[in-house]
């Protein structure tokens, strides 16, 4: 048996999985991001603690398995969060997690060719660099040893050991495209010592034993082995069986992560999609995401819906193009067609005929032109999109997976088990700790599920080019506005 762990932002969830990798108990463990500020988001790592126990020990019971028959534990999680900790390996204060802008001035004065250049990555105050940066220049007093991701906080809070695989180290700013540690020159410009980030190894291989403390946090026996693992981002597609070129994969939680696998690492000259190293060796050119889910819940909330399916019925009554209402999905600020940390989401078209239902399509749909911008570009890279796999929470819904179909002129497939992240830990778990050969091996293992199809409707596919230029020209037209509200930086 293996445990998967997936630290998402609104909840811990565990996965039991048998030899064959496939589930036998999955539990979600509730919690929330805090927002002290505008443009701040923050999480106390003792929440992931806290609900890792209880979603380990409602799984085996649910799985009817004995602590000691786990095999090996892999942990998954959001990634571009950064926790400081100690010299005991306690936090030192929040996870300024990925969705917190207060590091966007510390961005100003570092060279963004030269950053995007060596690591593929777009500079971007939401990543792991920025944010210690900022926290070594406004938390001065804090006698920080390590400063890590979520998922390798974790792994150290089992283990003991201060390591991050390859894909996280990927989205730090401070990792060179296919060089084997951190590069000293963008260390340099963070005012970053590389003995102050978790040393670098492959996302399979063993960080470690549990220790005594490991062993109470998670109710396994000492000596369990855990994985290095590794950011949502790939654990998520991984645990969904993709591991080789060909379809795009679009992850409907909190945030949208749309990405497709490609064997080069290739670079975005027009800084809309990242380059990342892929666990097994391949590359994971992706979009790192906008709130989708998050703006989904954030419209339930605000109308007063029951949740997503009575929004869905809402939209599915309402005409392709939301009768000319169009909604930018910036929330936390744009991603897609181009990155706008400045830029804030907005409706544009209300008119007195406007109801409930327009509010739905438009949020529905404008989470979807975002994902065409991605697929768009990645197929102008020549990076393989011949298919639409979804992902996360919000591929429950068959109205935003069909809409998604004629948006992109692609089929969509959504498999039977959505919620891969977990699954993509256990895979993890599996190698690291000898019982599975390789992560190929994992995936073809998990990857025989069964699917949803939604193929495009010709009859669909007009109205919604329509719409999608209608927010195209919308953003274009805001972009002068996004723009003078962002800090300058240096290029």
């Amino acid at each position: 048996m293996y445990v998967g762990i997936d630290i998402g932002t609104q909840s811990l969830k565990a996965v039991v999985t048998g030899e064959d990798l496939l589930p036998r108990a999955s539990v979600s463990q509730p919690y929330q991001p805090s927002f002290p500020r505008p443009g701040w988001a923050e999480q106390d790592p003792l929440l992931w603690e806290r609900a890792l126990g209880p979603a380990i020990a409602a799984c085996l019971v649910e799985a009817n398995v004995a602590p000691h028959d786990v095999r090996g534990v892999g942990i998954g999680g959001q990634l571009d969060g950064c926790v400081a900790v100690d010299a005991t390996g306690a936090a030192l204060g929040p996870c300024l997690i990925w969705m917190d802008r207060r590091a966007i001035d510390q961005m100003t004065d570092i060279p963004a060719g030269l950053v995007r250049r060596r690591t593929g990555i777009v500079p971007d105050a939401g990543h792991m660099a920025a944010k210690a940066r900022w926290l070594k220049r406004h938390r001065p007093t804090w006698r920080v040893t390590t400063f890590h991701q979520p998922v390798s906080y974790m792994v150290a809070r089992l283990t003991g050991a201060a390591v991050m695989d390859r894909a996280l180290a990927s989205t730090t700013m401070v990792a060179a495209l296919g060089a084997p540690g951190y590069d000293g020159q963008l260390l340099n410009l963070f005012g970053i010592e590389a003995g102050e980030l978790p040393r670098i190894d492959e996302a399979a291989s063993c960080a470690g034993l549990l220790h005594a403390d490991g062993a109470a946090l998670t109710g396994l026996p000492i000596g369990t082995p855990v994985a290095v693992g590794t950011g949502d981002d790939f654990t998520t597609p991984l645990g969904a069986g993709l591991v080789a070129p060909g379809r795009v994969a679009a992850v409907l939680g909190t945030a949208e992560v749309v990405g497709a696998i490609h064997d080069r690492p290739i670079v975005d000259d027009l800084d809309l999609v990242e380059t990342h190293a892929y666990p097994g060796g391949a590359y994971f050119i992706e979009n790192p995401g906008w709130l989708s889910g998050g703006a989904v819940a954030w419209l339930c909330a605000t109308l007063g819906l029951d949740g997503p399916d009575e929004l869905d019925r809402l939209a599915a009554a309402t005409p392709i193009g939301a009768d000319g209402l169009v909604f930018l999905p910036a929330l936390s600020g744009a991603m897609a067609p181009r990155w706008r940390p400045a830029a804030r989401g907005c409706f544009y078209g209300l008119t007195a005929a406007h109801g409930r239902g327009h509010l739905a399509r438009a949020v529905l749909e404008g989470c979807a032109f975002a994902m065409r911008d991605v697929v768009d570009r990645l197929s102008a890279m020549g990076v393989p999109t011949d298919a639409i796999l979804l992902l996360g929470g919000g591929a429950r819904s068959r109205i935003w997976a069909q809409l998604r179909a004629d948006i992109a002129a692609r089929h969509v497939t959504v498999p039977s088990r959505i919620d891969t992240a977990p699954i993509g830990g256990a895979m993890l778990a599996a190698v690291a700790s000898g019982g599975v050969d390789n992560l190929a091996t994992a995936a073809a293992m998990v990857g025989r599920d069964e699917a949803r199809s939604f193929a495009p409707e010709r009859a669909n596919c007009s109205a919604s080019d329509d719409a999608y230029h209608a927010y195209r020209q919308l953003f274009d037209a805001l972009e002068s506005i996004f723009v003078a509200n962002a800090p300058r930086r240096s290029d």
